[in-house]
């Protein structure tokens, strides 16, 4: 087994096909009541299944917004559909991946591809949203992180939250725009918002456990739902506080010759400026200050072009 061990299982999500609103996997529930319109999205990446077990898990409960509209997605449920457990990362993307796709040149351009033309589907709902969360996890084993692009309002939705603890302000991602940076979520005149839970990693049991609290954490801090709704099915005990790492630089790949100076798990602190990060070819990337945070090191998906790690620092 040349992967991490699978230990849940990739839900049943068939009967969540026909919705109402004419695109698969997507369902809209409406309160009647004014309010915000509120989204959640699951397998962003086929391989990232703990968010459709939340999503399940919601469905199950009944649920319903107290106010406004909410929105709950499947996204690339093509790719999800090939998910074979002794190939698991096969089922990432099949053409491309979906969370590059969301600048206007990619949605609005002539280019095809499977990803593009189920992002397209799902544009009028993002579009519609005042706030956003965004179901992942992560191919290493690493505590969750909260992705709040370069957003310092999406840091200010993460703390009503309440999870996890460690909250990332990033550099945007070199390979293209993902959804939770599109449009008003990346304006900061616009009270509209959007976060990216990291659970942990893909298939261990605690990611979904994180992936449902957050979800209903979420849906609380939206007024989505009556806190006590939420409340009564946390499972989980909030950070005592939430930290932000504010990233620096991406460490991108240039050659297949990329290798780490070690086996990095994520959000070590290195203490010391110049340490060796990793090298590639005859370049090597080191920590160009004291108390540099990794963040999600992975050569899971090496080739030129895709950022491996990301250098930080907590503010």
């Amino acid at each position: 087994m040349n992967h991490h061990p699978i230990d849940i299982q990739p839900p049943d999500i068939s009967a969540y096909r026909s919705g109402n609103t004419g695109a698969d996997y997507v369902h809209l529930l409406d309160s009647g009541k004014p309010g915000p319109s509120v989204m959640l999205q699951a397998l962003t990446h086929g391989n990232e299944f703990c968010g459709a077990i939340a999503l399940d898990y919601l469905f199950r409960q009944k649920l319903r917004p107290r106010a406004g509209k909410l929105t709950l997605a499947f996204a690339n449920v093509a790719a999800y559909a090939r998910f074979d457990f002794d190939d698991p990362d096969r089922s990432r993307y099949i053409d491309e991946d979906y969370n590059r796709v969301w600048a206007d040149d990619a949605l609005l351009g002539p280019r095809d591809s499977a990803e593009l033309r189920r992002a397209r589907q799902l544009r009028p709902f993002v579009d519609a949203a005042d706030h956003l969360l965004d179901l992942h996890s992560m191919h290493e084993p690493c505590r969750p992180i909260m992705v709040c692009a370069k957003s310092e309002k999406s840091v200010a939705l993460s703390r009503r939250i309440g999870m996890p603890a460690d909250l990332l302000l990033d550099t945007g991602h070199p390979a293209g725009l993902r959804m939770i940076e599109r449009g008003a979520f990346n304006d900061p005149a616009s009270p509209r918002s959007a976060v990216l839970i990291e659970c942990g990693q893909h298939w261990e049991k605690s990611s979904v456990q994180v992936a449902i609290d957050t979800a209903l954490r979420f849906l609380k801090a939206t007024g989505a739902v009556e806190g006590a709704w939420a409340d009564a099915r946390l499972k989980l005990a909030p950070p005592p506080e939430q930290r932000v790492i504010r990233v620096t630089e991406p460490v991108v790949a240039q050659t297949m010759q990329f290798r780490f100076a070690r086996p990095w798990k994520g959000l070590e602190v290195l203490p010391k400026k110049g340490t060796l990060v990793a090298s590639d070819g005859d370049r090597e990337w080191r920590t160009p200050y004291d108390d540099c945070v990794l963040v999600m090191p992975s050569l899971a998906h090496l080739k030129p072009g895709t950022t491996l790690v990301r250098l930080g620092r907590y503010a």
